[in-house]
């Protein structure tokens, strides 16, 4: 059968997304039935004189979503659900996180999301937590600085100096509920900073959809800027007329990337072209690195005042913690104390000093340490078990972080991966989940969707027909414990590469 799905060329959507969304309202409204034939990817892209790697993305995330479903040597079929008439496509621009929720017969999570809480130190936190409040101490119940408890603070800004080579004082360290809290925060400080001439921030693609979405809905226009082995494109950066750039240097998520210092230096001359330009740093999970020396910040080799710098407490303590902090270049700090000072801090002075005495009496040092061991222990762990992988994936991003991709070689689709794996109860995620939207200005603009692999001609990994990227799944290690790492990996090396028996 044909469908006749209307293309706009002009749309801002993507076209593969015009065709999700047409089809899926097709079977909302019940013009396609449970069990009728769609035309194969390569029949409809001749229909509609489009790249057949569009067509494919489409019915990739048709599949995915279980719209529809394959049959072996048969086609792609209309899948049944109950309800469904009346309930409305889910459109990839509305998803609120780009992780979908696990299956409920789900044994093995890979989610990059998770950490170790098991190893949390407990004791040592109920221990700090009465100390805080010996002798009703009243003065913890009294408001405090708006950017944070001037103990933290230098706790914080000492840390940063020993351990990441960031060069800045106690006074320019914001403390903040999360980093969407200081996101927000830092929005309203540039939109003081460029007021009249316009704000356009650049993100590394595929990149941390969390932080994209928060950008994204505080309005700001969002230009993803296609990677090579090296990090973000400085070619590509200047071309978007972006005056701020979002990167991860130490550790892009989740491609797992480091970047080079070269590349390092072209962002720093880029950002010190023109006056008024930035880069913001994320070094979130930068103390886990499991080969070599820690790479220091990108913020120590900034002599402009050009580097924006986000971390947190939440990969290396626990997420509840809900403390982050923000080093603002000279500059900007004073922006920020004219026209978002009067802001309060968003963490409560104890809590703020549990984590002071935990950074001060040297439990965070401790506590690292250990973690870096466990974790290692489980990278190495999952790497053991995924080896027989190797002759179909490319194992990359393994020497820091908390999760490791693998690229595939012969031309898998991404969703059958995935699906593959949910059928033996193991849950895996699709880098393409972690791509945003090519729209900049309203116009399509895909800057480089490639993933960035050095060498991938070499390694044999195999994109798809137009060249595009090919498929790469995320493998998060950090919640489970070695046992459940070997199990599912045991179970994927099962179901992806079958001849080399079951390994447990």
């Amino acid at each position: 059968m044909d469908l006749m799905i209307p293309i706009d060329s002009q749309s801002k959507k993507p076209m593969y997304e015009q065709i999700y969304a047409y089809i899926c309202e097709e079977i909302r409204t019940g013009s396609l039935t449970a069990g009728e034939r769609l035309p194969s990817t390569r029949a409809l892209a001749g229909h509609l004189k489009i790249s057949r790697s569009t067509t494919q993305m489409a019915y990739d995330q048709l599949l995915a979503e279980g719209y529809v479903e394959t049959r072996p040597y048969r086609g792609v079929f209309v899948a049944k659900m109950e309800g469904m008439v009346g309930a409305g496509p889910r459109i990839r621009e509305e998803m609120e996180t780009s992780e979908p929720e696990p299956a409920v017969d789900c044994r093995i999570d890979f989610s990059p999301r998770g950490i170790d809480l098991d190893s949390f130190p407990y004791n040592t936190w109920r221990k700090l937590s009465r100390n805080t409040l010996v002798d009703d101490n009243k003065e913890m119940f009294h408001s405090g600085s708006h950017q944070g408890e001037p103990g933290l603070r230098e706790a914080i800004r000492g840390y940063l100096h020993s351990a990441r080579g960031v060069e800045c004082g106690a006074e320019q360290i914001i403390v903040g509920a999360g980093s969407e809290y200081l996101l927000m925060l830092l929005s309203q400080v540039l939109r003081a900073k460029y007021a009249g001439s316009g704000l356009r921030i650049a993100m590394e693609n595929p990149t941390y959809r969390q932080a994209y979405l928060v950008l994204r809905s505080l309005g700001h226009p969002v230009c993803p800027i296609g990677m090579d082995a090296f990090g973000m494109r400085p070619d590509l950066l200047v071309q978007s007329r972006a005056n701020v750039a979002y990167v991860m240097p130490s550790h892009q998520f989740p491609t797992g990337a480091v970047m080079s210092v070269g590349r390092r230096q072209e962002l720093l001359n880029w950002a010190s072209a023109c006056e008024d330009r930035y880069l913001i740093e994320d070094d979130y999970d930068s103390e886990f690195r499991y080969r070599g020396k820690p790479i220091p910040a990108l913020q120590g080799m900034d002599r402009q005042g050009r580097v924006i710098y986000l971390g947190t407490f939440s990969k290396c303590i626990a997420p509840a913690i809900r403390v982050s902090y923000m080093v603002l270049p000279p500059e900007l700090l004073k922006v920020y104390r004219a026209k978002t000072g009067f802001y309060a801090s968003t963490v409560s002075r104890i809590d703020q000093n549990i984590l002071y005495q935990f950074l001060a009496q040297g439990h965070f040092e401790r506590h690292l340490n250990r973690m870096r061991a466990i974790y290692k222990a489980k990278h190495d762990a999952l790497l053991a078990v995924i080896r027989p992988l190797e002759g179909r994936f490319v194992i990359h991003g393994e020497n820091a972080g908390i999760h490791i991709l693998l690229t595939g070689r012969c031309g898998q689709a991404e969703a059958d991966l995935v699906r593959q794996a949910l059928a033996v109860g193991v849950r895996v995620y699709g880098l393409s989940g972690y791509f945003i939207d090519p729209v900049c200005e309203g116009k399509e603009t895909v800057l480089s969707p490639a993933v960035p692999l050095p060498d991938a001609e070499e390694m044999g990994v195999m994109p798809d027909e137009a060249g595009i990227r090919p498929a790469t799944i995320v493998l998060g290690y950090a919640s489970l414990s070695e046992a459940q790492i070997r199990e599912g990996a045991g179970l994927l090396v099962q179901c992806w590469c079958p001849q080399q028996g079951i390994i447990g």
